[in-house]
């Protein structure tokens, strides 16, 4: 199946991600550190990216940017838990796949994780 990485500064929310989509038979890597998630994604096949708004040092968006730089096919979910339209409009703007608003709800992540994969292939 395919191959996520997750990037979230809530350690057990990676893991949660983690979790719910390794019963889907994907390959999950989740991440805290921006910078470690950056290296992952330039070294590494990554077909799909789920990013928290609110990290660490940078902003989802900004990392979303970067990611888009690094792998421009790698499909993007972002994900928050203070979603506004704005914001919205600029992570799909600079090219987020889908949009995921925490509490993450099983069913809706592994709906959207299998639409935006679908879309790649």
């Amino acid at each position: 199946m395919a191959n996520i990485a997750v990037l979230d500064d809530v350690y057990d929310a990676g893991i949660l991600v983690q979790r719910i989509l390794k019963r889907k038979d994907h390959t999950v890597h989740p991440f805290t550190e921006e910078e470690d998630f950056l290296t992952f994604v330039k070294n590494e096949q990554v077909d799909l990216a789920i990013l928290d708004i609110k990290l660490k040092k940078l902003s989802g968006v900004e990392v979303l940017e970067e990611s888009k730089k690094i792998s421009p096919s790698t499909k993007i979910i972002m994900l928050t838990g203070y979603p506004t339209i704005e914001t919205a409009q600029k992570c799909l703007q600079l090219g987020a796949d889908e949009y995921l608003v925490k509490p993450i709800d099983k069913h809706e992540l592994e709906e959207k994780v299998e639409k935006v994969l679908k879309s790649s292939s």
